[in-house]
């Protein structure tokens, strides 16, 4: 069965990787980076992403959009927030109802909808599916047992599970892809939060402190926006929360950390230049979403002040102790 990955980037390869522990499987990751497309036809590396990490022959790569589509049975869409909309315009020349299931976390900058809606509406399909759960990219390829909520479309759902489960990934099924969705979104803007407090040189005991305050703002945020509040206790919801909040092997979590640990702001740009950090575009979104939608949620405004440096990060601590 040949499936496609849309993005090259380290969490591409990982459930590149998952999928390829089936034997009938033939994956083609597509690429826009020629250096990319030439070093992994030549060697099955990427040495960039993964230094010692040789992938299989059954997973293959190109950077023709046609070819990647060309009879594919399943598409995984793995790539940067806002390149989706993008991405999934091109595809529309190639594009057969084949199913679809959306891994990456965030919302859309521009028109403030969750991922879910601009592929369907550019694909003009309801043969779509997201995965979200706390997984780190070098866990997938390491074959570290991990887990996964996957939610969308019923038929998708199941044809995901039959390719991406294996001895080392495990699937559990929502009927919430909103909610879904909007956990894997906004634990990546708490962990900011979460790396701020620990730049700071605070400990566990408040970072446990920012991440409960979390939950439970990410709770009231899916209930506002038309999720179901029991979706917080999923893998997409604490369970990617506590991953991403606290590790410096999260980007957001590092970003946060040197917003605490740096009042250089010169810095912060320099590190946003250099990394995908998809809870800084996801706190625009969700900043924006909020205050158009009349939700209040402070904790949201306050960060939204500090990275966008109207505030110290010290205020985060203060905020926390006074908040009611």
């Amino acid at each position: 069965m040949k499936i496609t990955i849309i993005g090259t980037g380290a969490y591409s390869l990982g459930i590149a990787l998952m999928l390829s522990k089936k034997e009938n499987n033939t994956i083609t990751l597509w690429t826009e980076d020629e250096s990319k497309r030439i070093e992994f036809s030549n060697t099955h590396q990427i040495k960039s992403i993964f230094k010692d990490i040789v992938f299989p022959n059954n997973i293959n790569i190109t950077d023709d959009l046609e070819e990647a589509l060309n009879r594919t049975k399943l598409i995984f869409l793995i790539t940067s927030v806002k390149y989706i909309n993008d991405i999934t315009i091109k595809m529309q020349k190639y594009y057969q109802k084949e199913p679809v299931c959306i891994a990456s976390k965030g919302i859309d900058n521009n028109t403030l909808l969750p991922l879910s809606k601009i592929v369907k509406r550019n694909l003009k399909t309801s043969n779509v599916s997201v995965i979200s759960g706390p997984t780190f990219a070098i866990d997938l390829v390491n074959n570290n047992p991990v887990a996964l909520a996957i939610a969308g479309n019923k038929r998708v759902n199941q044809i995901v599970m039959k390719n991406l489960v294996n001895d080392t990934l495990k699937l559990r099924e929502s009927s919430d892809i909103i909610g879904i969705q909007l956990c894997g979104s906004i634990k990546n803007v708490f962990a900011i939060a979460s790396g701020i407090i620990n730049g700071l040189g605070y400990q566990e005991s408040t970072n446990a402190f920012l991440i409960n305050e979390a939950l439970h703002d990410m709770k009231n945020i899916i209930k506002a926006l038309g999720g179901k509040k029991k979706t917080i206790l999923s893998f997409a919801g604490v369970g990617d929360l506590l991953l991403t909040c606290t590790t410096p092997k999260s980007r957001n979590y590092s970003f946060g950390y040197l917003i605490g640990s740096n009042n250089n702001k010169d810095l912060w740009q320099e590190y946003l230049n250099n990394n995908t950090v998809e809870g800084y575009y996801t706190l625009k979104s969700i900043y924006k979403l909020l205050k158009q939608k009349g939700i209040n949620i402070p904790l949201i405004n306050v960060l939204y002040d500090i990275v966008e440096g109207k505030k110290e990060p010290s205020y985060l601590v203060k905020f926390l102790i006074k908040k009611a």
